[in-house]
């Protein structure tokens, strides 16, 4: 029944959220003064997304940035969210396809898989900005991940932590775990199945359990 575990990568794979929250707090007070918190509500966001709808037209101000950002996630730390490598190890020993489903593009990879190179390890498939037509919160980066690991989407358990990547997954109608790594858990648990602050708290048996639930309330339904 669990075929396939769909990952987002910064606050569910590494916890990297604190580090753009400061980098991205600095750009929106540089840029954007007047929206206080801005560096929060972008979070989940592709570059073009944050882009077209708070830089549109700056161009001198989207050149740096870039620059800025190149250089920043060149030098950032990538820690693993507690438990992580271990969690999707199990998954792989039970037959549990993985893929990592980012907005990040790749560029940011290159620089992750240099700082990681383990990463690729872990994932059968990686898919990255530059493979979507749309960006979350459309479903469609997870629709396709389910596709390229060949599995149905009552088979899969999306992992994500950001409001836009958890809504890219409920509108999949997979069954979504969310990860309290950047939003608080009182603020997500509402579009989640479940909410855990890392790995530790959850094992195979548990997304299978929370699988059997969503398929079995869906078979009630219709």
């Amino acid at each position: 029944m669990f075929k396939a575990a769909l990952f987002d990568l910064d606050g569910v794979v590494f916890d990297t959220e604190p580090q753009y929250s400061v980098f991205w707090g600095s750009v929106c007070r540089q840029y954007h003064p007047e929206i206080p918190g801005l560096e929060h509500m972008i979070k989940g966001q592709t570059l073009t997304q944050i882009f077209d709808g708070h830089f549109n037209g700056m161009t001198d101000a989207q050149r740096d940035i870039v620059t800025r950002l190149d250089e920043f996630e060149g030098q950032m730390s990538y820690d693993y969210v507690k438990d992580f490598p271990s969690f999707v190890q199990q998954l792989r020993d039970h037959g549990v396809k993985t893929a990592l489903v980012t907005s990040s593009n790749k560029m940011k990879m290159d620089a992750v898989l240099r700082a990681r190179p383990e990463v690729a390890e872990l994932f059968d498939e990686m898919l990255m900005a530059e493979n979507f037509t749309e960006s979350k919160p459309s479903p469609d980066c997870y629709l396709k991940a389910a596709r390229r690991l060949q599995a149905d989407i009552r088979e899969c358990v999306v992992f994500e932590d950001s409001f836009n990547g958890i809504k890219s997954g409920r509108s999949a109608d997979m069954v979504v775990v969310g990860l309290s790594t950047t939003n608080p858990a009182e603020k997500i648990a509402p579009l989640c199945d479940v909410v855990v602050p890392d790995y530790t708290h959850l094992d195979i048996l548990q997304c299978e359990k929370l699988l059997r639930e969503r398929n079995n309330t869906t078979k009630t339904n219709n």
